[in-house]
Parts: structure tokens; sequence; C-alpha cells
């Protein structure tokens, strides 16, 4: 069994089209699960305690004999661009500087307790001479230590080193839920934001379909192509 967290849907959304949902209830928090095979994904929302939580869930419920933080990351560095996918051969939590090594990947991931900002980038470069930036890889890590389980990540860049965009963090719930109205009705009346937002959907939508494709193969490594579906 192989367990994939994501923060949100859209994030995953071409993975799970048509998978099976199963809302399950555990630590007295519903969760959506989908299931393909020997393959779940849950999308526990933005942010380490969200992430945490929905990583424990998986773990506790469906027992996988490997745990993935999969999803979306800033580029720290201005050379990684949208799309390029990171395999990580650190993760560093940032709250409180521990790591955790991954056989096989390259660079590292920082998770941060926000989204970041361009400076906020250029610090955490300095400071952990990481190359990408996260919310949720950290939670997941500490989670599948706990279990015993093994760990890995695969990440995809989704907003550039000089990327500027208001904070973010004003359409998150304290779920850790993305409100699309809010954002919509926040850009709506400044029309000089129309251009980052047709470009940060751009960006996204973009991110996705390459998370989606990265995903698909490691499913169809780990338990075989013609169980997971030849259309992945």
């Amino acid at each position: 069994m192989i367990a994939i967290v994501a923060a949100l849907e859209r994030e995953v959304r071409e993975l799970i089209n048509g998978w099976r949902v199963n809302q399950r209830e555990w630590g007295g928090q519903e969760f959506r699960f989908f299931e393909k095979g020997e393959i779940v994904v849950v999308c526990g929302g933005i942010g380490f305690e969200m992430a945490r939580r929905a990583a424990e869930a998986a773990t506790a419920l469906y027992a996988p004999e490997v745990i993935y933080s999969a999803g979306f990351a800033g580029a720290l560095e201005p050379a990684l661009k949208i799309g390029d996918v990171l395999r990580p051969a650190r993760v560093v939590n940032a709250g409180d500087g521990s790591s955790v090594a991954l056989a096989g990947g390259q660079d590292v991931l920082v998770t941060f307790t926000s989204i970041a900002s361009p400076e906020q980038k250029k610090n955490l470069r300095d400071a952990y001479a990481a190359q990408a930036v996260d919310m949720e890889a950290a939670a997941v890590a500490r989670a599948a230590e706990a279990r015993g389980i093994k760990f890995g990540v695969i990440k995809v860049i989704s907003d550039e080193f000089d990327f500027v965009f208001p904070s973010m963090e004003l359409f998150v719930s304290a779920r850790g839920k993305f409100s699309d109205w809010k954002f919509a009705l926040f850009a709506a009346w400044r029309p000089w934001l129309w251009p980052r937002v047709a470009q940060l959907m751009r960006n996204s939508a973009h991110a996705s379909r390459v998370l989606c494709e990265a995903l698909g193969r490691i499913a169809a490594e780990k338990i075989g192509a013609e169980q997971f579906g030849a259309e992945q």
C-alpha cells in the first residue's frame, strides 16, 4: 500500500479523477481518501499541522508501506522554473531545525510555517542551503518516523523565486482549506493584479499536470503499471 499526502485536491485532481472516495474519521476529524488499488491519496489542507494530521490518519487507517508528501513548492533559486520536479535528498523543518535524509534524491527542501515571500525565500535559501520551500513535507516525515514507515517526497515548482503576490494566507482557513471565492472577490476589485492572477492560474495548472504525471509513474513502478492502470 502506498499513501500520498497532498495539501489540496486541485494539486492532484488529474491523478484522482474517477477514483473511489472514502470518507473516514480519525482523531475526531473527517478525511476524504481517494483510493485506487493499493494507492490512497488524502488532501489534508495547507500547513504543517494539517499535513501531520492527514499523514497520521493515513498511516493509522491504511498501514501503508511508504508514505509520500506530494504537492507544490516554491523555488529558492532562480534556476528552478515552473514545472521542475524536486526529489530532495534532505527535508529540513525550519520550525525546529530537524531534518530527515532521503535516499536517491538531490537538493534540499525546507518546510516553512507560512507562504514565503521573495525576501523570506532568500533568507531560507541562505540559512538552510535549500533549493525549494513547502509547508508540509517535514510534517509527513514526522508522522512516518513515528510509525516506522518509509517516507518519500515529490514536489513540483509552482512559483518561481521572484514571483510576487499579496499574502495568500488571507484566503486559507483555520483547517488549511483555500477559499476560492474569497480569493476571486479580492482579485476582482484589484484589476492591477489580474495579469498576476492569470499567471498564477497557468503556473498552478502546469505544476499540477507535471505532479500528477510524476505520481502516476511512481505508482506504476511501485505496484505495477497493469494494476495501476495504463492510462496513468
